[in-house]
């Protein structure tokens, strides 16, 4: 080894990113005695990261724009620090060769691969030629001006970044040209680059990637391949080592890690990196992009290797060589992303407060499993905020164990339990896909939530006599709750009255329907109507004990206002305390369309006076790096539009009214 080559000590680091990026990378550095540096926006003033980092700078503004993308702003923080390394994470900064290379001339480390590699990969369309003539499989460009029927299905995808964005499927030819339009805008907004191709769409493919680590030596390890086959809007939900369809195909590992290895070598790679491949039922697979980052589901791949791959992307930027022996691979590993988002309603992000967040069981967070537990990687804490400017993704929680079924049920179990007060989430799915049979099969592909109806996937872990349980349990809670605030008679039962008296009724809703407890605490004890086998064993503000019908339940009730959840062993319940009376102000015109969540609005697709119809688009809007489409409710006339493109709303802002037009015959 040569002075030049001879490794230097990272004393600290910045990370160029923010959340559970940021948080998992802080970690591994304090575990090995390097200082940290967090950069945040205005939005992200009061996230957990910045307050574990030893130095944090401000980037003036909220946009990635204006923020986390300002690659001129990260390195003037990182001297300001005095940090001596940055590491971009993934997302953001991480795949911007300009940056790196601005990094390595502001005399910093950078933690991660040469600026020359990022450029190869950086564009899908040149990369899937440089990895054709090194030999790697991969599924042909389609130019957009001249996809045919014959083409069909195709999918349209941004050049430059991942993630879903700039990512849209279209399946017939009349669509393409809207369909092309709306991915570069959403590739712009999201990556500074409208570049987008097509390529032919597989409609049940399996999504396998290799992990990769090289070191400036020429040592370039596979690590592992992960299946990454269950997404939504192109986005991966569930990720695992190692793959099924890997394990039940012979030979098949070991043509992936040759094409992995090839694909690096290629690039004269170094520092941590995926190859993803789009891989058919019978093992043939083709090569979809480089990530030149480490992946937001490197977890799973520590934990069955049991390397901590930050540590080693440390070691690499450091200019320690890689041991000669390849790691091995021993159990599986499953990981979930945990997103604020409906899918029931087009999976829809949600902003707000998380006012509780507590995953039961949690073995370690941000660090490896090496042993069978749960790890949980998570960005947010109690009181953190979700707003519109970041993907709403919460957390991530690996189960590590010795077979594929175990890790399942062990992950299942884990976020059935978890306590997750003020926003709703993806987590029913999450757990119904754990427990579906095809899922613990290995039957897993692109299209798994189409095929198994994402509608009943979505379905909540708990059931209706559940939710009726519940209900009855938020409010005896209540009643516990204002005998311990009462000025006087504390001690006498909520609405107790010394004559025969009407129950006491208190009004929940739960998505569309409301359940109404009507309930009298009585010197006998509780006397409920439509629970003629419940008994009351004990109530607090907080827990309620029932027995039913010979089965103690216990029910933890947390309130917000008026919003209320209620965990038990039946599953989580969120309610919403209705009013005794209607405020009219409250009241909004029949056919209007309120604003699902705060975000821009970018374009309109009406005006006043125009006659419309349903499923017709009216407003689009910007939230969370994803565009959200408003649509006509029925068909009619536009009778009011109230905003503008270019205008910031609020969830629950009318944007416009549609009178509905009336059928013939009516008067």
């Amino acid at each position: 080894m040569t002075t030049l080559d001879a490794p230097h000590l990272i004393r600290s680091v910045l990370v160029a990113n923010r959340g559970e990026i940021a948080r998992r990378i802080f970690a591994t550095c304090r575990r090995a005695g390097i200082g940290t540096v967090a950069v945040f926006s205005d939005a992200d003033a009061s996230s957990p990261h910045v307050a574990e980092a030893d130095a944090a700078v401000r980037l003036p503004g909220n946009s990635p724009a204006d923020t986390y993308l300002r690659g001129d702003l990260v390195i003037e923080a990182a001297r300001l620090a005095g940090a001596d390394a940055i590491h971009p994470g993934y997302g953001f900064l991480s795949e911007n060769a300009d940056f790196a290379r601005a990094v390595h001339d502001a005399g910093l480390t950078w933690i991660g691969p040469p600026s020359p590699a990022i450029e190869m990969m950086g564009s899908k369309v040149e990369s899937k030629k440089l990895m054709a003539s090194a030999g790697v499989p991969v599924l042909a460009e389609l130019d957009p001006d001249s996809v045919t029927e014959a083409d069909l299905p195709v999918l349209v995808k941004a050049s430059a970044g991942g993630g879903g964005r700039g990512m849209r499927v279209v399946r017939e030819l009349a669509d393409l040209a809207e369909q092309l339009e709306g991915a570069r805008r959403e590739a712009q907004s999201a990556f500074g680059d409208p570049t987008v191709f097509c390529e032919r769409y597989l409609e049940t493919g399996r999504h396998i990637e290799v992990q990769v680590m090289a070191d400036r030596h020429g040592t370039v390890w596979a690590v592992g391949e992960r299946e990454c086959s269950i997404q939504r809007r192109h986005q991966k939900v569930i990720e695992e080592a190692p793959s099924p369809l890997v394990e039940a195909t012979p030979g098949m590992r070991e043509r992936l890690f040759e094409a992995a290895r090839l694909a690096a070598k290629a690039i004269d790679y170094e520092g941590a990196g995926t190859v993803e491949f789009l891989a058919d039922q019978a093992g043939e697979f083709f090569f979809l992009e480089m990530n030149t980052r480490l992946q937001v589901e490197h977890p799973v791949t520590e934990c069955t290797t049991g390397l901590d791959l930050v540590e080693l992307q440390l070691q690499v930027a450091s200019g320690v060589p890689l041991d000669a022996e390849h790691p091995t691979v021993s159990g599986h590993s499953i990981e979930v992303r945990l997103y604020a988002e409906d899918p029931a309603l087009h999976w829809q992000p949600q902003s707000g407060t998380v006012h509780h967040f507590d995953v039961p069981g949690t073995t370690t967070e941000f660090d490896v499993l090496r042993s069978p537990g749960v790890r949980l990687d998570s960005g947010v804490v109690d009181g953190s905020v979700v707003g519109v400017h970041y993907d709403p993704m919460l957390a991530k929680v690996i189960s590590f164990a010795a077979t594929r079924s175990q890790a399942a049920t062990r992950l299942a179990s884990a976020l059935g339990r978890a306590q997750i007060h003020g926003l709703r989430t993806n987590r029913d799915l999450l757990v119904n896909v754990l427990r579906h049979p095809a899922f613990l099969a290995g039957d897993t592909d692109t299209a798994f939530f189409a095929t198994h109806d994402l509608e009943v996937l979505s379905r909540p872990l708990a059931s209706a006599d559940a939710h009726r349980f519940s209900a009855l349990a938020a409010a005896l809670a209540d009643a516990a709750h204002n005998r311990e605030v009462a000025a006087v008679n504390a001690t006498l039962p909520s609405g107790w009255r010394n004559l025969p008296s009407a129950p006491q009724s208190k009004t929940f809703s739960t998505g569309d329907r409301e359940i109404e407890v009507r309930y009298l605490l009585g010197r006998y004890g509780l006397t409920a109507d439509g629970f003629d086998n419940v008994t009351l064993v004990a109530a607090t503000a907080r827990r309620v004990v029932l027995d039913v019908a010979g089965l103690r339940r216990s029910f933890e009730v947390a309130r917000y206002g008026d919003d209320v959840f209620v965990d038990s062993a039946l599953g989580p319940v969120s309610l919403r305390a209705e009013p005794r009376f209607t405020d009219p102000s409250t009241v909004v015109a029949e056919g209007s369309l309120l604003a699902p969540m705060p975000g821009s609005v970018i374009r309109l697709g009406a005006e006043v006076g125009d006659s419309v119809t349903v499923g017709q688009p009216i407003v689009w809007l910007e939230a969370m790096k994803m565009e959200h489409t408003i649509k006509a409710p029925a068909s009619g006339v536009v009778t009011e539009l109230s905003v503008i493109a270019g205008q910031q709303v609020d969830v629950g802002t009318v944007l416009a009214v549609v009178e509905a037009a009336q059928a013939e015959g009516e008067s």
